[in-house]
C-alpha cells in the first residue's frame, strides 16, 4: 500500500474535518430541536391552562329542577337567559307550564330554579328577588345549606362563584387536612379569599 503524499493527506484531513463538522452540527441541531419541541409542548400546555381558566371564569353554574328532561347542574355562559338553561337541560317535559316563567330572565351563578308543572298553583313560589316569573327552588322550600365537609363536587358547584376546579380543591383539602371545624376554615383552600368567602358564607355549614 502506497503512502499518501502531502497533498493527499491534506485533502483527507479536510474531508475528515468537514465530516466532524457535519456530525457536530447534526447533534447540536437535534438537541436544539428537542429543546424546541419541549418548549413548544410547554407553551401549548400553558395556553390550554389559560383557555380553561378563561372558560371557567366565563361560566356560571345553575341548578334546574322540575319539568325539564334532565334535572341537575347546568353550566352556561355568563348573561345567559333562562331559555338557555332549559335548553342545556334537554328542554321541558310535556307537563311544563312555561306561561308562568320569564324565559328572558338573566340567570345568576349558583341559582336554583324550578320549572313548574301545569297542574301546580305556582303563585306562592314566585320570588321577586330572582326576577319576575322565575321560580327558584329555594322559594318553594327552605333552602338547605351546603355542608362543606360532606358535599360532593356537584353540590359545591352550586355555591356562588365556586367552579369545578375550586370545588375539587375543597374536596382535596379536606381529604388531606381533615374536616373543616368551622366555615371560616374554607378560606385556607387555595383560591378562596375573603371576598369569595363573603359570597358563600350564608350558604355553607359544617
Amino acid at each position: 500500500m502506497e503512502f499518501l503524499n502531502k497533498k493527499q493527506k491534506l485533502i483527507v484531513g479536510i474531508l475528515v474535518s468537514i465530516m466532524f463538522i457535519f456530525i457536530g452540527y447534526y447533534i447540536l441541531n437535534k438537541t436544539e430541536n428537542s429543546n424546541f419541541i419541549e418548549l413548544e409542548e410547554e407553551i401549548i400546555d400553558n395556553q390550554e391552562d389559560v383557555i380553561e381558566i378563561e372558560k371557567e371564569d366565563n361560566e356560571i353554574v345553575v341548578h334546574i329542577t322540575g319539568e325539564v328532561e334532565n334535572e341537575g347542574i347546568v353550566r352556561v355562559d355568563k348573561d345567559s337567559r333562562l331559555v338557555d338553561v332549559i335548553e342545556e337541560a334537554g328542554g321541558t317535559t310535556e307537563d311544563a307550564d312555561l306561561s308562568k316563567v320569564n324565559l328572558a330572565y338573566t340567570v345568576q351563578d349558583g341559582q336554583k330554579i324550578y320549572i313548574p308543572n301545569a297542574e301546580e298553583n305556582i303563585e306562592e313560589y314566585i320570588n321577586e328577588e330572582a326576577g319576575e316569573g322565575v321560580i327558584p327552588e329555594e322559594s318553594k322550600v327552605n333552602k338547605e345549606k351546603v355542608n362543606i365537609n360532606t358535599a360532593k363536587q356537584t353540590e359545591l358547584e352550586t355555591l356562588n362563584g365556586i367552579g369545578p376546579s375550586t370545588a375539587l380543591k375543597i374536596i382535596n383539602y379536606r381529604e388531606q387536612n381533615g374536616q373543616f371545624k368551622e366555615i371560616e376554615d374554607i378560606k385556607n383552600v387555595p383560591g378562596i379569599g375573603e371576598s369569595k368567602f363573603e359570597a358563600i358564607k350564608e350558604d355553607i355549614c359544617v
